[in-house]
């Protein structure tokens, strides 16, 4: 049997629906609000560790028309405001080299100055954020919010609902182990579950303990315990 290939650097499409609410109720409705540009708030910083979500949120309000998602090493170009661009998200800003963080600090000029809305987001509060001193004001400007992540709890609901939804039905180990071995973060967690599926499919077995260690030896994949 051919291997499988477990890309877990894949970034699936993501939208605001997809995104697991947890605790972030609060910051959920305000990119819904982001996206329709109805914020009294124009502008908005978002933080949180790896995984619990910032990129998630900044693409699926990207898919909003009129928006522009701006990577940490996007080109000069980028960071420009353009005619009938409203909404501009800026990722990973504790990764902005010295020329972009210029680039960066006109923008949040031009977009005040224009009426736009701007979302940034990095791993830490912008009053700590290692960037420079007018930058790190710029993203004080509007609502500051923390990402919360997932419980473990949250993280089994979420998965089991997902299962589900496509007919797929796990033996009750499954879920906590691969929290307790694998990476704990909703997209790499998401993509083994998708990777699961389909193994279950070639091999005609069921998603059980076996069939998880089974790949994840197959895959040559590290496992992390939490422990």
């Amino acid at each position: 049997m051919k291997q499988l290939v477990l890309d877990l650097g894949a970034e699936p499409a993501q939208s605001l629906d997809t995104f697991q609410v947890g605790a972030n109720a609060e910051l959920t409705h305000l990119m819904h609000l982001f996206a329709e540009r109805s914020s009294r708030e124009h502008f908005a910083y978002l933080w949180g560790d790896t995984g619990a979500g910032k990129t998630h949120l900044l693409q699926g309000l990207a898919a909003s028309p009129g928006a522009r998602y701006i990577p940490f090493d996007a080109p000069a170009s980028q960071f420009v405001h353009a005619a009938g661009t409203t909404l501009y998200l800026l990722d990973d800003c504790h990764r902005l080299s010295a020329r972009r963080q210029i680039d960066a600090f006109a923008l949040f000029n031009q977009i005040r100055e224009h009426g736009a809305y701007m979302v940034c987001t990095g791993p830490v509060p912008p009053a700590v954020l290692q960037v420079r001193e007018d930058l790190r004001t710029r993203m004080g400007w509007g609502l500051v919010y923390q990402i919360h992540g997932l419980s473990d709890d949250q993280k089994i609901e979420a998965l089991t609902h997902a299962a589900e939804a496509r007919g797929l039905t796990l033996s009750a180990s499954v879920l906590p182990y691969l929290l307790s071995h694998f990476k704990r973060d909703m997209r790499s967690l998401s993509t083994m579950l998708d990777a699961l599926d389909q193994y279950s499919l070639e091999t005609q077995r069921p998603v059980t303990l076996p069939l998880l260690r089974d790949l994840l030896l197959q895959e040559n994949l590290p496992l992390e315990s939490k422990e």
